[in-house]
């Protein structure tokens, strides 16, 4: 009996030793990381790109994409939706900034530049704006069209009429600041949850930059908030305002209240927004 019992412990260490050897990290399918630098800046980002099944077929097929900030938090989401509900979308997330100074990085986290490229406004407190910069949504926006677009559409099958920029909470604001200033950016835009507060009065006195020749949205967006998100909600619904006030025919506006709160509010996003997608990008 005790000899059986010693048996079966080596052999159970054994087959632990093999399956601890063999583990290995995932890696999702048809994605890779590419390094990107910022050219009016010079700081470094990550693109992470996948690319549908079809891009790898020899013919001169273009294909949607959707556009996104907060890369590592949202890749894998949107992945997976896009998997089944649009499954021909290249996938870019673009990530924050990887060179950032050590000190900024342990004190507060890898996503410590999204509080300055996803802001339009300057913080009023002298002490945090000299420690995050806050307010460079324009530097962003450039470096999303004159380095981020330029390279997708010069590198890949990539359809430049058919962008769709996806933002969740502060990258939405990102967002909202895109379609009031350059909205040919792109041709669709998912704000969900947009982190507004104490952004409306600046919001609403944008105009479509008159040096862009631009004076109609020609978008089609679509913005979301949970219906326990409170603060956030009400603002998102002064930000539907503004854009009807426009009375520009060619926006096309869809606003979804989801159940939940900012965080449940995700998931319930993305399946609407992608589901919304689907039915644009054929137009």
């Amino acid at each position: 009996m005790i000899r059986n019992l010693v048996i079966f412990c080596l052999f159970t260490l054994t087959l632990g030793t093999v399956e601890a050897s063999d583990r290995r990290s995932y890696e999702m399918p048809r994605t890779n990381v590419v390094p990107i630098k910022n050219s009016m800046t010079g700081g470094q980002y990550d693109l992470y790109i996948k690319l549908p099944e079809k891009h790898f077929e020899k013919n001169d097929e273009k294909f949607p994409v959707i556009y996104f900030p907060d890369a590592a938090w949202n890749i894998e989401i949107l992945s997976a939706t896009t998997e089944y509900l649009l499954e021909n979308a290249i996938l870019v997330g673009i990530s924050w900034q990887t060179d950032i100074d050590e000190d900024l990085l342990k004190e507060s986290g890898a996503h410590v530049s999204r509080y300055r490229d996803y802001t339009m406004q300057e913080s009023s407190n002298k002490e945090v704006q000299q420690k995050y910069q806050l307010g460079k949504a324009s530097t962003h926006l450039n470096f999303i069209r004159n380095d981020i677009i330029k390279y997708i559409e010069s590198s890949y099958r990539a359809d430049p009429n058919n962008r769709t920029f996806f933002g969740y909470s502060l990258g939405s604001e990102l967002g909202a600041y895109i379609l009031l200033m350059k909205p040919d950016t792109f041709k669709n835009y998912i704000l969900g949850s947009p982190s507004l507060v104490g952004d409306i009065p600046y919001l609403s006195d944008l105009k479509a930059n008159p040096e862009a020749g631009i004076e109609s949205f020609n978008s089609n967006v679509f913005i979301s908030y949970g219906s326990l998100e409170g603060e956030l909600g009400e603002e998102a619904e002064k930000f539907i305002t503004i854009l009807k006030s426009r009375n520009d025919k060619s926006l096309s506006l869809k606003n979804v209240v989801v159940e939940g709160d900012h965080q449940a509010a995700l998931p319930m996003t993305v399946v609407q927004s992608v589901t919304w997608l689907s039915s644009q990008v054929g137009k």
